[in-house]
This record gives structure tokens, sequence and C-alpha cells, in this order.
């Protein structure tokens, strides 16, 4: 029965390292950001006509959000977020104003986990076209061409739990493959046990043959 236990602590602590493994895995496999275009804290004559974030793998195109906001809160992305291999590219609108920008982002890794992040510059001057800045539209007004960020991330950016359905079948099986041994462990012991009960014991019965045998003196 001791190396049963032992067996049985040994089979847990593999399961228990593995469950650890399979649940480091995934997130060690995220993408991640590498450079932006303006780049971080840079300043910029004017307005880009785009901005663009490169990661160290190709994105999915499936939920992808970027905002490019000024320093009241409007948005000044323009359609859809481009993505090429793995640079994912926003348009902005023309007429932005002169000032800081805060762009948002948020992308479905190829690992189908969301990653997001955001970095800032400043123009010194406005885009060709823009307009004072009492004219540009405060926040939460709806403009033509913005881009609006869900609050959520898309179904799709929510894997299912393979991770957990290995580890169970893992484990099964070794629960298996261990009542199986122990089965035939204990089955040589009873069958010993049962042929004493019903039989008796073969040396005692002899001597007591031998002793009914012999004549007396």
């Amino acid at each position: 029965m001791r190396s049963i236990r032992q067996l049985l602590s040994a089979v847990l602590g593999t399961l228990v390292l593995a469950a650890m493994l399979l649940a480091a895995g995934p997130a060690s496999a995220h993408d991640a950001a590498e450079s932006s275009s303006p780049a971080e804290g840079v300043t910029v004559a004017t307005p880009p006509d785009k901005v663009s974030v490169t990661f160290s793998k190709n994105p999915l195109g499936l939920g992808a959000q970027v905002r490019v906001s000024d320093s009241a809160g409007t948005d000044w992305a323009d359609g859809n977020v481009e993505i090429v291999d793995n640079v994912a590219s926003q348009k902005l609108r023309d007429g932005a104003p002169a000032g800081e920008y805060t762009v948002t982002w948020r992308v479905v890794s190829s690992d189908s986990h969301p990653i997001e992040g955001n970095f800032k510059f400043t123009a010194t001057a406005g885009a060709a076209g823009s307009t004072p800045a009492a004219s540009v539209p405060g926040a939460g007004t709806a403009q033509p061409g913005t881009t609006a960020a869900p609050d959520k991330a898309p179904d799709a950016s929510q894997p299912f739990p393979w991770s957990l359905v290995i580890f169970a079948a893992v484990a099964l099986g070794l629960l298996v493959v261990l009542a199986v041994t122990a089965k035939r462990r204990l089955a040589p012991g009873r069958d010993a046990g049962d042929e004493e009960s019903l039989g008796g014991n073969p040396e005692t019965d002899d001597d007591a043959g031998t002793a009914a045998r012999r004549p007396q003196d």
C-alpha cells in the first residue's frame, strides 16, 4: 500500500506541474508592440495622415480598434484599421488641429488573445484645412468617419480553454492506470486469503494426519 501511495503522490505532483506549464504557456505567447509611428512622445510639425503600430507577430484582423484623440477628447480616426503583416495602421481625418494626441489601440494577437496599449505625440501646427479650436466638436459627438471603440472585445478573441481539456484527459488516464495497477497488486493477496479460509493450512493438516496414523506405544 505504501508503494501505491507513493505512486499517487508522484502522479499528483506531475499533474500540478503540467497544469502550471499549460497555464503559463499561452500567457508567454502573447504578441507585443515593438514600435509606433509617430514614436512615443515625439513632436511633429503637423498631424500625420495616419498612425501605425508594429507588432512582434501578425495580429488578427478581427476586432482591431485604434482611436486618435486630441486634447479635447475628439477622435480623429477615419475608417477602419488596416492590418498588413505585423503593422496595424489607422488613417486620420482632414483638418486635425495642433496639440497633443493620444493614440489608443486594441488588437487581437496571433494567439487569439486581445492586447492593447497607447502612445502620445504632439503636433505644433494643425493639418491643412484645420479649423479654430472653437469649431472643433466636443468629446462624445458623433463624427463622420469616426471609428467607435466598443467596450468589449469580440467573442472570437476569447479562445477555447484547450489546456484545461488536455489536463483533464491526462488526469483521467493516469487515474485509470493507477486503479488497474492497484487492483492487480491486491488480487494475489486476496486469492491466497480465500484459499487459506477454505482449505486451511496444508502443513498443519499434514502434521495432524501423521499424528493420527502413528501407533501408540
